[in-house]
Formats: structure tokens, sequence, C-alpha cells
């Protein structure tokens, strides 16, 4: 570990704190949001959705600020937080009341996400792999994150589309943040090389309509249905490009991957758990 771990801790608290704020605003906008009204046009008219996004860009800026001073595997665990510090703000806005059960439930997401992150302790891989190597997987990942919108843009259950739509978006920003470094390293080399990469513009679209679907998760259902899904899909989109594209490996021994592979399956399941409850709720 490197730099200042307090610093990069208390920096690490602070954007995951601003990241909740971010998403409790947002979720608030775009719930009041009829679903016969166009959401975007709906949202930028709402001053509490642009306050979200400032929440966002200061969010971010603290992250950045957090790896500057610290390993990421100090980070990235403690802005998992911001699921914990959403959950009660988005309660006391709706006047609902969080049982012990869903703290439980979110204690355990948030731990097994951790815990996913630090035992499992990916390397980093290469930035660049020719187009043939992310044909398959990336293509396969299109289909699983287009069945999973189209599901969640229907109608239905509305804390089951925003499960749907949240672990939809989750995947579109781990394949954003999958090709992020690769990009940045293009600005090396003058505009116009980052403006003639397909992964650019890859980047551009996955963030885009990871936003929009996100936003539309919002509007669907509760917080606690659509935000668990993004903060554990993100992370395992990533992890699945990185593996299959990227020559990424889990730096851990055969305990490790049992241990890594039992977080996945916990996330997965208090994620579940988490939607149910808000639905009983």
């Amino acid at each position: 570990m490197t730099g200042n771990p307090v610093g990069a801790i208390i920096c690490g608290l602070i954007a995951a704190l601003m990241f909740a704020l971010a998403a409790v605003a947002q979720q608030s906008a775009a719930a009041a949001v009829p679903e016969d009204k166009p959401l975007v046009g709906q949202l930028v008219r709402n001053p509490r959705w642009w306050a979200g996004i400032v929440g966002d860009i200061g969010g971010y800026g603290f992250q950045v600020a957090a790896l500057a001073l610290g390993a990421v595997l100090l980070v990235q665990p403690i802005l998992v937080s911001a699921l914990v510090f959403a959950l009660p703000l988005a309660a006391r806005l709706n006047g609902r009341r969080i049982t012990g059960r869903t703290w439980a439930i979110a204690v355990a997401l948030a731990g097994a996400l951790a815990c996913f992150l630090v035992v499992g302790n990916p390397s980093e891989g290469k930035t660049y792999a020719p187009l043939g190597d992310w044909a398959l997987p990336l293509g396969l990942m299109i289909v699983v994150i287009a069945v999973a919108a189209v599901l969640g843009l229907r109608g239905g259950d509305p804390s089951r589309r925003a499960l749907l739509l949240g672990a939809a978006s989750g995947s579109l920003y781990g394949l954003a943040a999958a090709l992020t470094e690769y990009v940045s390293t293009l600005f090396e080399h003058g505009i116009g090389h980052v403006v003639a990469s397909w992964q650019t513009w890859a980047l551009i679209i996955a963030g885009l309509v990871g936003f929009f679907l996100q936003q539309k998760g919002f509007q669907a259902g509760p917080l606690a249905a659509s935000l668990p899904a993004v903060t554990i899909a993100e992370p395992l989109a990533a992890a699945y490009i990185g593996i299959t594209v990227l020559d990424e490996r889990f730096r851990t021994n055969t305990v490790g991957l049992v241990v890594t592979a039992a977080a996945v399956l916990v996330m997965c399941a208090t994620t579940i758990r988490l939607s149910r409850a808000q639905a009983a709720a």
C-alpha cells in the first residue's frame, strides 16, 4: 500500500456518501416521472436530479483523490458503503422504515462485494486486445444486457423491473470501466487516435446507455431494488471482460477462489432478497 491510507479512507468515505446522496436524489426525481412521460425531458427540468449529477461529479472527484492516496483494493471496498448510506437516506425521504432484516441483507451484500475485491485481488492485465478477441465475450455480454433491459422496460412488478434495469446498467458501467484505461492511453498519441478507435465509441455508448437504463431503473422501482444490482453488476462485468479478453487473473489460491465464488453467490442472493423485501414492503 502506498501513499496516505488514512487520507484514502477519508476521501473514500466522502466519495461513497456523495454517491449515495446522488443516487437518492436521482431516484427521487426519476420516480416522480410518470411512465407515459419522456424521462429525460422531465429529468433535465428537475433541480433535484441536477443536484444528483453534481453529487456524482463530487463523488468521482473524491474517488480519484482516494485512489491517488491509497491502493485500489483499499478504496474500492470503501466505495461499496455507498449502498449502506443510500438505503437509510432513501427510506427517510420516502417516509419508510428499514427493518433489521433489510439492514442485515444490505451489510451482507456490501461485505460480500468487499470480499470479492480483496480476496480475489484481480491482477492487472493488458489494456489492448484485438477486435477478434472481443467478439464472442462482448457478444454474449450484449445479449445478456439486452435481455435484462427489455424485460426491465416491460411492465410488471416494479422491484423486479428496477432490479433488471440496474443489472443491465451496472454491466454497461463495468464494460466502460474495462475500456477506460486503454482509451486514456490513446490521448498520448493525439486526439486523432482517440476518435479513430472503436473502443472510444464503445466506451461512450456503454456509459450513455448505462446511465439511461440506471435512470429508468430509478423510475421503475425503489432504490433498494436497483442500486444493489448496479453495485454488484459493475465489478462482475468488469472482471468478466478482464478475464475473458484482457488476460486478468485472480491472484489467490484455491481456497481464495472458493471464497471468491461464494462471495459472488452471496452478492447475487442478497441483491434478489433486497429487491423482494422492497416489493413486500
